[in-house]
């Protein structure tokens, strides 16, 4: 099959926008909560939250700024690490594999809107495959922190 000239050069030019990402959706073991925040505000937010419920920001990551670096702009994107030394060790105590999954990792996405998205693999979801080395006690410490979690996500989009 033949393309004329200008039906590839509007397939090159429609690519991009085909491969443009859509706001977060709900999935299997996720929270998704939308917010009307600005981006950088639910950032903020998240990290009062998190303190404010015994928990530490202990990693952070996303491309916004390495991309603006490099003269693209995309959304903000964050990752958030968070957890803390008291569950560490009682993790490492029931599993050492489990240890893999730590921080738990909240994420704030920016929405074409201009509002952002906050939204998160809830513990239990994440220390599920472990269960049967931790058994009830890391059932226990994954009951907790999604109990948390969740206080952390209410507080920091309202």
């Amino acid at each position: 099959m033949l393309f004329s000239r200008a039906s590839l050069v509007l397939a090159l030019l429609a690519a991009p926008l085909a491969a443009t990402a859509s706001d977060l959706e709900p999935r299997t073991g996720w929270e998704v909560y939308n917010s009307t925040k600005p981006y950088k505000t639910l950032i903020k937010d998240l990290g009062t939250a998190v303190k404010d419920q015994g928990l530490i920001v202990v990693t952070q990551a996303g491309p916004t700024g390495a991309a603006a670096a490099r003269g693209i702009t995309i959304p903000g994107n964050r990752i958030m690490g968070v957890f803390n030394n008291d569950y560490a060790v009682k993790v490492l105590a029931l599993s050492t594999a489990a240890m893999i999954e730590a921080p738990i990792r909240f994420y704030v996405t920016e929405n074409a809107d201009g509002s952002a998205t906050l939204s998160y693999k809830t513990p239990g979801y994440v220390f599920a495959p472990y269960l049967d080395e931790g058994g009830e006690s890391l059932q226990k410490i994954a009951d907790e922190l999604t109990v948390k979690f969740g206080k952390i996500a209410e507080i920091a989009i309202d």
